[in-house]
């Protein structure tokens, strides 16, 4: 099986370097890295440049012109790029366990996507951790809330994770899932702009196309840096079309990742 990490990031490079030193440390690496960025300035260009020759698959970065929160777009174009069979998805802000990619990789399998938990820095743990490069932390670091998220045991996993068709819980950065059963839905439906419920909409599709959810707990441990909550312009919109979604029991979405099949042949 080989893996494609997808990291999307916009325009938070003291961030995303954290991210990038997380993803050194890992036990297994993927077999393929992207990021998915949405329109950073060179700052982020330059350290995705800076950090590319660290890693012996190299970074491929997929921009795109910023024209608003596209995340949507960049994620499509992005795993359309993406030649691994399995997709990590995170974002370019969290910061991940040493056996990150590991768990994600062991506890893949046919008929399945993956989300896990996150556990939350604070402001002043955030801070501390982009001046001082901090990435490793644990259950009983200072300055995290959702501290049993961040509890790393795969005995407790055994018995804590689960199958679930909860519209609650997904999460784009930390997800998986079968490059395969990612274009036999289209992909994210790029009708969704603005922050919120794109991976929701995602997951419920992926659920309506006769996939099943599990919940991965005390496994794929990750820790999200703080930031400002983002403008909701949006999610009113891209709440209306995920209960649609819902109600119709769709699985296909029109305005999805097709568009790029034939760019990348």
């Amino acid at each position: 099986m080989k893996t494609s990490l997808v990291i999307a990031t916009y325009n938070w490079p003291k961030a995303l370097e954290l991210v990038l030193l997380s993803l050194l440390k890992q036990s297994v690496l993927p077999n393929e890295i992207l990021i998915a960025d949405d329109g950073s300035t060179k700052e982020t260009k330059k350290l995705i440049e800076r950090y590319s020759s660290k890693f012996k698959s190299g970074i491929k970065h997929i921009w795109q012109k910023d024209d608003g929160f596209q995340k949507t777009n960049i994620l499509n174009k992005s795993i359309a790029k993406a030649t691994g069979d399995y997709i990590i998805q995170i974002d370019g802000d969290i910061i991940i366990h040493t056996h990150f990619i590991k768990d994600h990789v062991q506890m893949a399998k046919k008929g399945f996507f993956i989300h896990g938990s996150r556990t939350f820095l604070n402001a002043v743990s955030t801070q501390k951790a982009i001046k001082n490069s901090i990435i490793n932390f644990s259950i009983f670091s200072p300055g995290i809330t959702n501290r049993f998220n961040s509890l790393h045991s795969l005995f407790l996993s055994k018995i804590l994770s689960n199958k679930n068709k909860n519209l609650k819980g997904t999460r784009g950065c930390n997800f998986s899932f079968w490059k395969h059963d990612f274009i036999k839905v289209n992909g994210y439906n790029e009708d969704m702009t603005g922050w919120g419920k794109e991976d929701t909409e995602l997951s419920v599709r992926l659920m309506n196309s006769g996939l099943q959810k599990l919940k991965l707990k005390c496994l794929a441990v990750c820790y999200h840096l703080h930031h400002k909550i983002l403008s909701k312009e949006g999610l009113n919109i891209n709440n209306s079309i995920l209960q649609l979604v819902v109600k119709e029991k769709r699985d296909i979405c029109i305005n999805g990742i097709n568009k790029y099949a034939n760019r990348n042949r």
